[in-house]
């Protein structure tokens, strides 16, 4: 496939991917709350260190599964995509540009 001058590429990668990540963090974190509020009774007590790590493990996977949600959805696909975000917000800080050794 033959780009014009002044088109970019677009090879299908996280066009609408973006949707299934958000409804797996939406989804991880409705459950983590409902676990939670569900709260701790006597009779599970020795269930309760399972529980917690259930929930907490909830908690970071709908984390996780944000992050690749809002880069799709931003249209940041690749490690260079990420440098041109983090230089941009350099000049808007108005930043000198950092040495690498």
């Amino acid at each position: 496939m033959e780009v014009e001058s002044g088109e970019e590429k677009n090879d299908g990668v996280g066009e609408g991917k973006w949707r299934w990540w958000a409804a797996a963090s939406s989804a991880q974190m409705a459950a983590g709350i409902a676990w939670y509020r569900r709260g701790f009774s006597e009779s599970a007590a020795t269930a309760m260190p399972f529980k917690a790590f259930a929930i907490a493990t909830l908690f970071v996977g709908a984390g996780a599964a944000a992050f690749p949600a809002a880069l799709f959805a931003t249209g940041i696909h690749t490690v260079g995509d990420m440098k041109d975000v983090g230089a941009s917000i350099q000049r808007w800080m108005r930043a000198p540009p950092r040495e690498t050794s």
